[in-house]
């Protein structure tokens, strides 16, 4: 099972967009995948339709009791996809993981429990934008971090500084036996602009002098409005625009590139086609 959580210390960048079409692609691939909502604001838990009407538990539970289970975890509508709702909606989670000693390991260990290890491939969890424990909680539970960064001056600038802060916090809970997974980030919304190139460019060479501690990924998801339309019909991007006319990349090219550059292993699987469905079965 491998762990991946989507964060950026700047709200606004597309977060919750990217986890949950990044997991309904998997999910579609054939992996068994599970959505954590670690956000005190519910959006992934409603971006797409739930098989349950009312969620018989979620993160508020997990975190509590330290253990994922199987309460706590909802079918959405869609085939190998769940996730565990986020039900926190006046922010008390964070206050009370303040206190604990085992803040920042909480999530990791709640992840272990078998109901999620024996039954899932993958798990994405999204969070919140301002820092604090339960965002800590959820970095410290990835294998690893997932940051998109949209190619504007003042964004770029802010994904620098605001990523070095967190890997100065958060790598000494190495010498506790969790080890900080490496950062992947992502250029996410790029228009056509010449000066977006030259800021996505300017982005690649900051990092690469920051000696791997944050690597930037080859793909690239381009700023369409794909993805406001599948957002708004509640279903995966990479079914509204399976392809497209014209020299920009299909939604669906795009995220599986963008799935296959952090899984190698799947590369060349596609949603449902055989291969998949081997996998699923």
């Amino acid at each position: 099972m491998i762990k991946f959580t989507i964060t950026s210390t700047k709200g606004g960048v597309g977060k919750t967009t990217l986890t949950a079409n990044l997991g309904a692609l998997l999910a579609d691939m054939g992996l068994r995948v599970l959505l954590v909502d670690a956000d005190v604001q519910p959006s992934l838990s409603k971006y797409f339709p739930l098989a349950a009407a009312q969620p018989a538990a979620g993160l508020t539970e997990v975190i509590l009791r330290g253990e994922v289970t199987a309460a706590c975890i909802t079918a959405t509508v869609f085939p190998n996809l769940d996730i565990v709702v986020s039900d926190d909606p006046e922010g008390h989670l964070p206050n009370w993981l303040l206190n604990r000693i085992d803040r920042g390991f909480r999530l990791r260990f709640a992840l272990q429990a078998a109901v999620v290890a024996n039954a899932y491939d993958c798990v994405l969890i999204d969070t919140q934008g301002a820092i604090g424990p339960l965002q800590d909680a959820a970095l410290m539970a990835a294998d690893i971090l997932v940051s998109p960064i949209t190619p504007e001056v003042l964004s770029a600038r802010e994904f620098k500084d605001g990523t070095m802060e967190l890997l100065d916090r958060l790598e000494p809970g190495s010498a506790l036996g969790a080890t900080l997974g490496p950062v992947k980030a992502v250029i996410y919304r790029q228009d056509r602009t010449a000066d977006a190139r030259l800021i996505a460019s300017g982005i690649r060479e900051d990092f690469i002098r920051l000696k791997g501690r944050v690597s930037v990924l080859d793909t690239v998801v381009p700023h369409a409005k794909a993805y406001k339309e599948a957002a708004t019909l509640r279903i995966p991007v990479h079914r509204h625009e399976p392809r497209r006319d014209g020299v920009m990349p299909s939604a669906s090219t795009v995220m599986h590139q963008l799935a296959w550059e952090l899984i190698p292993s799947l590369q060349g699987v596609h949603a449902g086609d055989s291969a998949a469905e081997e996998r699923s079965a």
